[in-house]
């Protein structure tokens, strides 16, 4: 797709988003649609709307299609929302205001490879946040093992999600300061002087947080951190033997957890065969397969079907929910609208001139893409189901923002073609 044509598509896909907003607040509303709800309705798609003119018309010329993908999934995952959960539209829609001002924000931003230069900082500030959660994450799950969030008040947060940005900038900052030692060729006995010593600080990084993560149980996230590193470890310096060190590292590590962790365990157990215990411990992942295949080629309709009865379908599996009311159509182009924003994304990389900014922009792509098949995938059953959302689709304030504000970075960094 050209230039030109990406630009021509940008409009109409911006407005079917809007379009989505619009219905998703009526359907919310309380008994039969008034006046004042198709004001409000109206009022948030032209909100959505004015977000994309001012986009355009404000800044350098940059990515055509990334908010007005963006505004379409976020515009879906209302109105599937206001089916599923109606008592939790407005927050979420709150949360997308603050999602959209926070990407505006971002993407005017022209200095982001600057937050690159502090790496021990970004270093830092992620494992501040993911020791935080630790010591005074909200316990959930049965006997209180698992701490994800933390309570704001009549919201809730979770560090880890804010933490992960923080590791693609400590990554990105590190890995073009070191690359030129880190893509020295090794023999083929031995990692080299040159991996040993400059592996140091990021295997010191990815060894804490991937202790803290599994401290308290937050699986899905452990795996995005572990991923997250390997993909970028390979793009900063081409080598495959690092990606070959680090699916054995993670072979050998699933073997420690399974045998040492029991939620690990369980979790595997569940994904081999959920038809075990369907009507306990499997009932999420059965529920959620009879829902895509409910949907058939069509779907049910928006509003229509049983997917509200599955358990957090809201957050961990709104995909089943895309599947039974959209269907196969829906859900695939869904996955489009995904594959859009990661190739934008990684077209954006490989347009850098410098290693920081491709490096940045790889780093936000893969956590949007790695999160995406993550979770994805652990509702089709080809992968272990685990608790992370689905990039705005799902419900969550934390997730809206920080992956708001990720798309806010790539909009920015589409407008250089030189070091900033």
């Amino acid at each position: 797709m050209t230039e030109n044509s990406a630009r021509r598509t940008s409009l109409p896909l911006l407005l079917s988003a809007c379009v989505a907003v619009f219905v998703s607040r009526l359907v919310a509303a309380p008994g039969p649609a008034g006046g004042g709800a198709i004001a409000q309705a109206a009022g948030l798609a032209l909100a959505l709307f004015g977000v994309g003119a001012y986009l355009r018309l404000r800044l350098p010329p940059h990515d055509p299609l990334l908010y007005p993908t963006v505004a379409l999934l976020a515009g879906l995952g209302s109105a599937l929302l206001s089916a599923l959960k109606p008592l939790l539209v407005d927050k979420q829609l709150v949360w997308l205001a603050l999602g959209m001002a926070t990407l505006v924000a971002a993407a005017g931003f022209r200095h982001w490879r600057r937050v690159c230069d502090y790496p021990y900082v970004t270093m830092a500030l992620a494992g501040g946040l993911l020791l935080l959660t630790s010591i005074a994450g909200k316990p959930l799950g049965a006997g209180g093992g698992v701490k994800l969030g933390i309570d704001l008040g009549p919201f809730s947060f979770q560090p880890s999600e804010l933490a992960r940005l923080a590791l693609v900038f400590f990554l990105s900052g590190y890995l073009a300061e070191k690359q030129a030692f880190l893509a020295q060729p090794a023999k083929w006995w031995s990692l080299g002087r040159a991996d040993l010593k400059y592996l140091g600080p990021l295997l010191v990084m990815w060894g804490l947080c991937l202790l803290l993560l599994v401290s308290q149980r937050d699986l899905g996230a452990a795996l995005l951190y572990y991923s997250l590193f390997v993909a970028l470890l390979y793009v900063a310096t081409a080598r495959l033997s690092y990606v070959a060190l680090g699916l054995g590292s993670f072979a050998l590590g699933a073997a420690v957890c399974y045998r040492f962790v029991p939620v690990v365990a369980t979790r595997l157990s569940l994904w081999l065969n959920p038809w075990a215990d369907p009507q306990n411990k499997g009932y999420q992942i059965v529920q959620g397969l009879f829902s895509l295949s409910a949907g058939g080629n069509w779907g049910t309709g928006l509003g229509v079907g049983d997917a509200g009865r599955i358990p957090a379908v809201h957050t961990d599996l709104i995909f089943a929910a895309v599947g039974e009311q959209l269907g196969l159509v829906g859900a695939l182009s869904v996955l489009l609208c995904y594959a859009v924003l990661v190739y934008r994304g990684y077209r954006i990389a490989l347009a850098a001139t410098d290693a920081v900014p491709m490096l940045l922009a790889a780093g936000l792509t893969s956590a949007l893409a790695l999160q995406t098949f993550v979770i994805i995938g652990g509702v089709v059953k080809l992968t272990p189901l685990t608790g992370v959302t689905l990039p705005f689709l799902s419900y969550g304030g934390t997730s809206m923002l920080v992956n708001s504000l990720s798309v806010g970075i790539l909009l920015a960094l589409s407008t250089r073609r030189t070091p900033a």
